[in-house]
């Protein structure tokens, strides 16, 4: 039996289409629509209550930190993961030998971006190549060295949603005097993590995917034992100790994470993520995983009887909710699924089929049955 149906109903997009699109946006519950008008009353009414939006963004942390076992002064809010990577990226000096930055070439381009940006600084970039749509964890031993500073990898790719093993990575890293950043756009929210036991130095994500909410707001988790170590370039009041001195003259760092902090949170934001993490985990991010892991392995099965070609890793382990399936118009078989109220995520030559907990195995096969349709059509074109 579907195991959310209460909280299936705290979707209403679901009474009209099929929204299958986790993997770029989720769909909007009634619980985070309405905190958002919450915060625009303030707004009608009372003109400005800076106090009250500072305190649910402070609550957005704190349930944040819960989420991925960390501390709340462990974490910073920014706008985006590009901004978060960039903060780490500006605290780096990159003139020691100890200069290399390596990445993967399944890192979302626009971090990969922030890490290039750096070889102005000295920073040596190298990219980890994939192998059949996944990085063999021998990789990370052969090209993380004693030149390494920091290590990006995405815990799940966002074009085929291959899953990483971040507590072995972590040690391999590690051990060649590596630190290691970890994007968790494509898994926090759907995937349980637990920053403390994998021995992550930094994690970035935002809202809008599986967590639930809306653009424009992320969380960047330090390790508060690297935090004091680092004083990043890229600032503002409240990355301050005290953002309300305002002494132009005075740049010191906030204790922990805040230090990485910028200008004003997106208010708006953080209480759309106050009221999307709630309800994440009033379900159990555990028990959302293992029900998404039943979802991905239909959608493979599926798309394979409906002669699909899957793009995915087939090992149940590797493999995050994400079930990427080959289509050469991807773009367009997006745009014709819309009209047939599906709504699925293209990337370069795939359709990602993404569900959450409130999907059901009917919809992810009503999905691969009309993208089966566009497909044919398409190729007939």
């Amino acid at each position: 039996m579907f195991p959310f149906a209460k909280e299936r109903d705290y979707f209403p997009i679901l009474q009209e289409q099929v929204m299958l699109s986790s993997c770029s946006q989720s769909a909007l519950s009634r619980q985070v629509e309405e905190a958002i008008h919450s915060y625009v009353d303030t707004l009608r009414y009372t003109g400005m209550d800076w106090m009250r939006w500072m305190a649910e963004v402070e609550e957005a942390k704190t349930q944040f930190a819960k989420l991925i076992n960390a501390e709340p002064e462990e974490i910073a809010v920014l706008s985006c993961v590009s901004e978060c990577a960039s903060s780490i990226a500006s605290a780096f000096d990159f003139a020691g030998k100890r200069n290399q930055i390596v990445t993967t070439e399944m890192d979302f381009p626009s971090v990969g971006h922030v890490w290039l940006a750096q070889e102005k600084k000295g920073a040596q970039v190298k990219f980890i190549p994939s192998q059949e749509s996944v990085i063999p964890l021998a990789y990370y031993d052969q090209f993380v060295n004693e030149q390494t500073l920091i290590t990006s990898i995405p815990h799940v790719s966002y074009y085929n949603g291959f899953k990483q093993d971040l507590t072995k990575i972590a040690e391999i890293v590690h051990q060649k005097g590596s630190y290691l950043f970890v994007d968790a756009y494509q898994s926090a929210g759907s995937v349980a993590i637990d920053v403390k036991a994998m021995d992550v130095d930094f994690l970035a994500t935002g809202m809008q995917k599986y967590m639930l909410g809306i653009p424009g707001i992320a969380f960047l988790y330090v390790k508060k034992e690297v935090a004091e170590k680092l004083e990043p370039a890229v600032t503002g009041w409240f990355g301050r100790t005290n953002p309300f001195a305002f002494d132009i003259r005075c740049l010191d760092y906030a204790a922990g994470a805040r230090r990485f902090e910028t200008g004003t949170p997106p208010m708006i934001n953080g209480y759309a993520a106050n009221a999307a993490l709630r309800l994440l985990h009033e379900v159990g991010v555990e028990r959302i995983e293992a029900y998404l892991s039943d979802l991905s392995e239909t959608a493979v099965m599926y798309a394979g009887e409906r002669g699909l070609t899957v793009v995915s890793p087939v090992e149940k382990s590797q493999k995050a909710s994400n079930t990427a399936i080959y289509i050469p118009q991807a773009s367009k078989a997006e745009a014709l699924l819309k009209e047939r109220n599906v709504i699925v995520s293209a990337r370069n030559d795939v359709i990602r089929i993404a569900p959450h907990y409130y999907n059901t195995k009917a919809e992810v096969k009503t999905a691969i049955d009309a993208l089966a349709e566009v497909a044919a059509h398409l190729q007939e074109a």
